[in-house]
């Protein structure tokens, strides 16, 4: 008797899903909230900036630091309160096996993606656009082949989490986050632009925006 080439146990995965979700997020938001602090401490000056109240860069902060809050106290609170499921819109078609696999790997790939440019910009890494900064324009490493690596790997992420998460409530964070992104990937070139005239116009010129 042959074996099937794979056990579709599905509930099984949506519910390691659900504990894993809970996880990642806390560990997300404890390795940023821990960098944030040990960057400020050794460059001895803030690495965070918002903007200027109401600006583009303002509200894409906001945007992006407010649902990324949510995303993490919705996944806590589903290993609590399984029922809170049913007021997230759940995709039931799309929420088994192998979307919810692909989508927690996805997961994962974008967010070591985002973390290994993270330590590979080492102290010219910011949070927002510093006004008198960066000192050098990157242009090595994943930047040879992206202009924005570090946001393909939130986006790749963001994607991973609506699969494995397939919701009406995933998929508006997924359109507001890469809203978000975009918007400011555009505030961020025209700032590199200022600062980086002729250098930012070659680089640009080769390396696309995104691959």
């Amino acid at each position: 008797m042959s074996l099937p080439l794979f056990i579709d146990d599905s509930p099984s995965l949506i519910e390691f899903t659900r504990i894993y979700l809970a996880l990642f997020y806390t560990f997300v938001a404890g390795f940023y909230t821990y960098r944030i602090i040990y960057m400020s401490r050794t460059e001895k000056e803030n690495i965070v900036f918002p903007g200027v109240k109401y600006c583009a860069s303002w509200w894409n902060h906001t945007a992006f630091k407010f649902f990324r809050a949510l995303i993490w106290l919705v996944c806590v609170l589903r290993v609590f309160v399984p029922s809170l499921d049913n007021y997230l819109g759940l995709f039931t078609s799309l929420n088994d096996w192998p979307g919810v696999m692909f989508g927690n790997v996805l997961l994962t790939a974008g967010f070591a993606l985002s973390m290994l440019v993270h330590f590979n910009m080492a102290s010219l890494w910011r949070s927002g656009v510093d006004p008198n900064g960066p000192r050098e324009l990157k242009t090595k490493g994943l930047y040879q082949f992206s202009r924005n690596p570090m946001y393909l790997g939130v986006i790749a992420a963001q994607i991973g989490f609506f699969l494995a998460l397939p919701s009406l409530f995933s998929l508006i964070c997924l359109v507001v986050g890469v809203a978000a992104i975009y918007r400011q990937t555009l505030v961020e070139e025209k700032h590199l632009t200022e600062s980086f005239t002729v250098e930012y116009k070659q680089y640009s010129q080769v390396v696309p925006r995104w691959f």
